[in-house]
């Protein structure tokens, strides 16, 4: 018998960060969030209507008329429009579209509910594992990797039959938080979600920090366009993850961790919940972790389907059940973090790193790297080369070698046109600027960054204004509308994008671009609005023939 209102408030009102869970049970029990439901919310949790519905319709997933739960969701994101994706959404009835889902390597993710389907067809939709990341290329040593193909690793009895938890038992029995975050630190591992922060300089400041309790979040929120996977390490080795969170929360004194979940990860959601529950009722984690007396105790929220809550920011707010909004720093969340107290904000895969690391020791990780690079990356690749999928590889290695050799080249024939970086965040690459290595040096010199990993590949049959402009549009859709740059700039660039207004002088045209995208990087609030500019800059930059045609197309439109 299904629970009433009331007896869900009780359930979700006492738990920590509890308006995420309270709102996904109502929206599973009913099939969409009635007027009831919300203004039950609103009274159970002391959380202003209005608030409420604003918080509430922010998101995606969240539907407001009946049925709304399971009607299907499209992902028409780059990588499924080239394989058919608006054909698709046509020929499901009640389907909408949604942003790109995380599955670029297998399109296309169809969601229903809490079960992902992938297929090209209406008729060809079926339920499917994650894929194992493809094999690394010979005598290429792996970090996160390492034993991911083992079918057995996402049990408890496999993950500890390969090593698991041995570095976590040594950090809780015998290794003081500053002998572990200098190892982290002498490891050279930086974050691995973007920001590139170096990973044991974040941790020791929340140790330092005053203030408590301390907390340790996940930001598994991987909704970046072109990036997918976290959602393998988490699918296929969920125990590292969760070993990585505590010993995370050895190193910062932390009690509590949180891994904030994309919506769109349905099945990986469930993996977790069960992984997590291994490890309590085995007293690995839990109010007694190994016998120790100490509390490591994590918990598993699901967001709703908002790209700016990639931003740790904006995750934080969501966690604490505000509107996603970024917030302004400082104070950053070292100090000043998850219901204002210090919190260590890390991804997936940098977290899941943390066991290697401390199970082989720091210099072990560094010489995983090429020359004077320290450790490993995994590369989500994507677009039109022969083996899509996830790549570890070790930082520094030629783009070219791993498109050409590790994925097995362009499809077709073709030559290569161009790449995004850093999935959509970091711009195109094109022409000689393609002869570079994966790393942030490398990639920043030629005005992009690597960024967590995804790269979509396109060939020389691509039109890339359309490209250009789906991004952008991608862009101003998932703009949060706090700060006027991004939410006004995001819609300027769009429409040139597409044609629709804006300069039909040429020269004029680039002017006016230029001072939007310059705005746009100096005076937005935050990563969203000062990335997307890249997408303008490096399509001027290697297709200003295109541009010119693109423009003057304008002219012969008026």
């Amino acid at each position: 018998m299904a629970q009433t209102n009331q007896q869900l408030i009780a359930e979700y009102a006492s738990q920590e960060a509890p308006l995420l869970p309270l709102l996904h049970a109502f929206h599973e029990r009913d099939g969409y969030l009635s007027e009831e439901a919300l203004r039950a919310t609103s009274d159970g949790l002391k959380i202003p209507i209005a608030e409420l519905f604003g918080t509430v319709t922010f998101y995606h997933h969240f539907a407001r008329e009946p049925g709304g739960h399971l009607a299907p969701r499209v992902c028409t994101g780059f990588i499924c429009r080239m394989n058919g994706a608006e054909e698709l959404l046509e020929s499901l009835d009640g389907a909408t579209g949604m942003p790109c889902s995380g599955r670029c390597d297998e399109p296309i993710p169809v969601l229903r509910g809490k079960q992902t389907l992938v297929g090209t067809s209406a008729d060809a939709l079926e339920p499917r594992d994650t894929p194992v990341p493809p094999p690394s290329a010979d005598g290429v040593e792996e970090c996160v990797f390492a034993h991911i193909r083992d079918p057995a690793r996402k049990t408890l009895e496999g993950y500890r039959a390969t090593g698991g938890y041995v570095a976590l038992e040594r950090a809780v029995r015998a290794m003081t938080p500053e002998e572990l975050i200098s190892v982290i630190d002498d490891s050279g591992l930086a974050g691995r979600g973007g920001a590139g922060f170096p990973t044991g300089r974040k941790l020791r400041a929340v140790l330092d920090a005053e203030g408590g309790p301390k907390t340790v979040v996940c930001n598994a929120d991987e909704g970046e366009p072109g990036c997918f996977k976290d959602r393998a390490l988490m699918d296929h080795d969920p125990h590292a993850l969760l070993e990585g969170m505590a010993l995370a929360c050895v190193a910062t004194g932390a009690e509590r961790a949180f891994i904030y979940l994309r919506y769109e990860y349905p099945e990986t959601d469930a993996g977790l919940a069960v992984a997590i529950a291994e490890t309590e009722a085995a007293g690995i984690l839990g109010d007694d972790a190994f016998g120790s007396g100490r509390r490591i105790k994590i918990y598993l929220r699901r967001g709703a389907g908002a790209y700016i809550c990639g931003e740790e920011t904006s995750l934080l707010n969501s966690l604490e059940g505000a509107h996603p909004f970024p917030r302004n720093r400082p104070p950053y969340p070292v100090t000043h973090g998850y219901e204002g107290t210090p919190t260590a904000v890390n991804n997936v895969e940098t977290l899941s790193s943390l066991p290697p690391i401390v199970a082989n020791g720091a210099e072990w990780y560094r010489d995983l790297g090429m020359g004077e690079h320290a450790g490993t990356k995994v590369i989500s690749l994507s677009g039109d080369v022969n083996r899509p999928g996830n790549y570890e590889v070790p930082l520094g290695l030629p783009l070219s070698e791993l498109i050409e050799q590790w994925a097995g080249g362009i499809r077709n024939g073709y030559a290569i046109q161009a790449v995004t970086m850093a999935g959509l965040s970091g711009g195109f690459l094109a022409g000689d600027d393609l002869d570079v290595t994966l790393d942030e040096a490398s990639i920043r010199s030629k005005g992009s960054f690597l960024g967590a990993g995804g790269i979509m590949v396109f060939d020389e049959t691509r039109h890339m204004i359309e490209v250009a402009h789906s991004a952008m549009e991608f862009f101003a859709e998932e703009s949060c509308g706090k700060c006027f740059p991004c939410r006004i700039g995001t819609q300027r660039l769009t429409e040139r994008l597409a044609g629709d207004a804006g300069p039909a002088d040429f020269t004029m045209w680039l002017d006016e671009v230029a001072d939007l995208n310059l705005t746009m990087k100096e005076t937005s609030a935050c990563g969203l609005g000062q990335a997307a500019p890249l997408i303008t800059e490096s399509l001027v930059r290697y297709f200003p023939e295109v541009v010119r045609a693109h423009v003057a197309g304008r002219l012969d439109d008026e």
